[in-house]
């Protein structure tokens, strides 16, 4: 029989999983957004702007701050309501191609080079802040989230739309880690479309937080037709494909168009692929 000692030493200690370098996710990140072009793919996102605006019943003239922008989709429908706008996101290509989108519709914004994790305004500054599937893909969650309720006056408004882990855009993120696995430690993004995860982050600062399922359905001419925009234009996958070798793209490739037909639900030749996300509406204690 071993003794008491002998048998603590053959206890085998767990093992610690490492911290990750957030700082060097951010810039890796920052690169993969910077790559590409995201307006393409924002733009037909559009929708979710519209109705997450709908949704938190937005009023004219309520200042509005739009966190991890992109091109400006949640920032135009604000606008499109005749909210003060304030359109930040930390790519300065996407800011200009959002400044371009209002310069053409005639509407008036403002618009700021920022970092969703530290924002550079005042606390208490904005009755509404809003961020459609942007501030979920930044590294250090807890600090984004505590940005979004330092901004938001008190009983104000924080609106999300984030993708789901088991919906379609939550799948190809799995797809791309099960060839590319993400830093050890890190949190995924699709945390953010888990009411649980929006409980642990927000609860302390809310005094309710509200989530809906909702559906976005990607339509594109074909699944080559998705493969080839979000290859060339949308900066994960265009990132992913690129640190693979040729054989391991053709793997990933054949990976994705698999999820794609899988989840397909027209019936001509086309790609009509539902993909679920939360829209979050926060209110502020």
């Amino acid at each position: 029989m071993a003794t008491p000692a002998a048998a603590t030493a053959a206890t085998p200690t767990p093992t610690m999983m490492p911290a990750p370098d957030l700082a060097a996710l951010k810039t890796k990140q920052q690169a993969a957004w910077s790559s590409g072009n995201y307006a393409i793919v924002g733009s037909t996102l559009q929708i979710v702007g519209e109705q997450l605006c709908e949704a938190m019943d937005l009023k004219a003239g309520a200042k509005v701050l739009d966190v991890a922008a992109g091109n400006g989709m949640a920032s135009l429908a604000a606008a499109r309501r005749w909210c003060d706008v304030t359109s930040t996101d930390y790519v300065p290509a996407l800011l200009e191609r959002g400044r371009a989108r209002a310069n053409a519709e005639g509407m008036t914004m403002e618009f700021r080079e920022a970092d969703a994790e530290n924002l550079p305004f005042d606390n208490n500054s904005f009755e509404v802040v809003l961020s459609t599937f942007g501030v979920m893909f930044t590294p250090n969650q807890d600090k984004a989230a505590a940005e979004l309720l330092r901004v938001c006056k008190p009983k104000g408004q924080i609106g999300l739309a984030n993708w789901t882990p088991d919906g379609f855009i939550g799948q190809v993120f799995k797809t791309l880690g099960k060839h590319l696995p993400p830093p050890a430690g890190a949190k995924s993004p699709a945390m953010w479309g888990t009411r649980a995860r929006l409980t642990e982050m927000f609860d302390a600062g809310a005094a309710s937080i509200k989530a809906e399922s909702r559906l976005f359905n990607f339509r594109y001419r074909s699944a080559e037709h998705f493969l080839d925009v979000f290859k060339t234009f949308y900066g994960p996958v265009l990132k992913a494909f690129a640190a693979l070798e040729p054989a391991k793209q053709e793997e990933l490739h054949n990976d994705l168009h698999a999820l794609i037909v899988r989840m397909n639900r027209a019936t001509n030749g086309s790609m009509v692929v539902p993909s679920e996300y939360l829209e979050v509406v926060i209110t502020k204690r």
